[in-house]
């Protein structure tokens, strides 16, 4: 039997590249579309080696793109983290670095059009019901993806693409501090739980007997680390309202310690059982929330202001990434912004096996 052909961007957004695919061209039913994203990202395998997929977390990934019915928003985005040696894909989160893919790829295919020398394209991010606000570069009528915008974790420079949040507080899980307070203890660790965009679980290092400044691959290979934290991770996901986190890849858990490079905190960040190389964006806006909200567990570790606006610079294994964070007149966490880049990689078709779809 023919192999089925898909039209297919890949983008990178931020720090990790995503499938992009308009919605009409997937499967309607659900079921059948995940077989269909496995196949193409090669999954389940540790290498992907029969798909597209770049054997990590971060190249596994998958937008879908479709007009915007909701009155705010030009177009809605649909992210799916395809886990790379297990069957699943998971929709219970964004991801806010392949969110900077989203505008660029709305103007390649037409469903936005070009306004000024910047563009303004709202998107409805499907998955929690939040609307991000992304501004980008658009000179002579088309996207701009050169520039002298660096971010760490990508090398090389690119267009400055400006992403504002607003009311992304409990987006995941009904509240900024799902549990109801700014410290929980598990398995007798101390931790924060917060959702600012991401469900993350912040642990101190140290609690851990840990530094906090491994890298990522020592982290890796600690086993007796990864069943600590997954156990923690197992039990606060049922007190944030996720349920039975087993299958899923949030919460976040977020090793914390003291900065190292003039920042406001050194992380480590596990998505859910590998060591991010650096952070996702949306995990680093929930971890910058935390060092403002008082009896937290990055109570002397973080270094911060007392500014009405905020920039903190979240240091990762490659860097740091700084979130903007303006606070109200009672020190509430009312909008967050970032900065990002983006390029377009390829556009063409992606074939799958004409036997599991035949494109009708």
């Amino acid at each position: 039997m023919k192999q089925t052909r898909l039209p297919c961007v890949l983008m990178r957004g931020g720090t990790s590249k995503a499938a992009c695919f308009l919605a009409a061209d997937l499967p309607a039913d659900i079921i059948l579309r995940d077989r269909v994203l496995l196949a193409i990202m090669g999954s389940p395998d540790a290498r992907q080696i029969d798909g597209i997929g770049g054997a990590d977390p971060l190249t596994s990934k998958v937008a879908i793109i479709s007009p915007s019915s909701h009155p705010k928003a030009d177009v809605d985005y649909l992210f799916a983290q395809v886990n790379v040696d297990k069957a699943v894909v998971d929709y219970g989160q964004n991801c806010g670095n392949i969110l900077a893919a989203i505008a660029p790829y709305a103007i390649e295919k037409g469903l936005v059009a070009v306004q000024h020398q910047t563009t303004v394209v709202r998107i409805f991010m499907v998955n929690t019901g939040n609307i991000a606000e992304a501004v980008v570069t658009t000179p002579d009528g088309m996207m701009e993806y050169e520039g002298d915008t660096r971010i760490d974790g990508v090398p090389g420079c690119g267009a400055e693409q400006i992403l504002n949040f607003e009311d992304i507080a409990g987006s995941n899980c009904g509240a900024l501090l799902p549990t109801g307070q700014a410290r929980d203890c598990f398995d007798g660790i101390e931790v924060t739980c917060i959702d600012n965009g991401m469900p993350v679980v912040l642990l101190s290092a140290a609690d851990l007997d840990r530094t906090g400044y491994e890298s990522c691959d020592a982290l890796d290979k600690d086993e007796e680390l990864k069943a600590r934290l997954e156990s923690i991770r197992l039990q606060a996901g049922e007190k944030m309202h996720l349920g039975d986190v087993r299958q899923r890849t949030v919460p976040k858990m977020t090793l914390i310690a003291p900065p190292t490079q003039g920042g406001t905190l050194t992380t480590r960040t596990f998505i859910p059982h590998r060591c991010h190389t650096s952070i996702g964006v949306l995990g680093a806006v929930s971890v910058a929330t935390a060092c403002l909200i008082a009896g937290s567990i990055t109570a002397g570790l973080a270094q911060v202001g007392t500014e009405a606006t905020h920039r903190l610079a979240i240091e990762h294994p490659s860097g740091e990434f700084s979130v903007i964070l303006q606070c109200d007149a009672n020190g509430n966490v009312v909008s967050s912004g970032l900065v990002r880049t983006a390029r377009l990689l390829f556009d063409g078709q992606v074939a799958i096996p004409g036997s599991l779809w035949d494109g009708r």
